[in-house]
């Protein structure tokens, strides 16, 4: 079976280059509506079995709209696994101030994820992150089980690098190997074991946007 995991679209947090975190939730922008149609356009002749969503407002948005463009008529299933990473008190923060006031974990949390304290600032380390995310993905494929099974998956990007790079066997310390995922971004993952062991088919892809992305779409 497959899930096809997807970052939510651009937020007004996104632009202003904020954390956003588990907590915070900023308004997707107009642009996102667009992209976040398209999206679901491009998946149109997708048969899911179900649409999963973390329960934070930019994420349900993204998934009902893409269910909407796909006229795919699935209730959005909420589910708290999926969640973004919890930040603490840096959520909310612009990065340039997030990075005076805790340089040490804005440094960790994107280059060094073995390293990052996440409790010294009351929120999650990556562990528990992944630990969550495995559970998730484990629980849908052995609920689903048929070979051509697929389930759509709205997340968000610090949370979809953990889960997924812990899906994919990454160790802790390259768990970021492949890079940050762009908003409204498409990553499909495979198991043909109900959810031990997951290969990548697609990795953020973009392409059916059709516009040039930039540097915030990445944040």
């Amino acid at each position: 079976m497959r899930i096809y995991f997807v970052r939510h679209g651009k937020t007004e947090w996104n632009l202003e280059k904020r954390f956003q975190g588990g907590q915070g939730d900023s308004p997707l922008l107009p642009q996102s509506l667009i992209d976040i149609k398209k999206l679901g356009q491009h998946l149109k002749n997708t048969k899911f079995r179900a649409i999963y969503s973390s329960p934070l407002k930019r994420a349900f948005a993204t998934a009902q709209g893409i269910d909407d463009a796909m006229n795919a008529q699935l209730p959005v299933i909420i589910d708290e696994r999926l969640r973004e990473f919890n930040l603490g008190k840096m959520e909310g923060m612009q990065f340039e101030a997030a990075q005076q006031k805790y340089p040490a974990q804005v440094d960790d949390l994107w280059h060094h994820p073995e390293k990052y304290d996440g409790h010294s600032i009351n929120g999650e380390d990556y562990p528990e992150v992944i630990a969550r995310g495995q559970d998730f993905a484990r629980s849908v494929a052995q609920k689903f089980t048929n070979s051509d099974d697929k389930v759509l998956a709205v997340s968000h990007g610090a949370a979809l690098s953990a889960i997924m790079g812990g899906l994919l066997g990454f160790s802790l310390k390259n768990l970021r190997q492949n890079g940050s995922l762009n908003n409204t971004s498409l990553t499909i993952l495979e198991t043909n074991d109900q959810g031990q062991t997951w290969h990548s088919l697609i990795w953020n892809e973009t392409d059916f946007l059709d516009r040039k992305l930039s540097e915030t779409d990445a944040l």
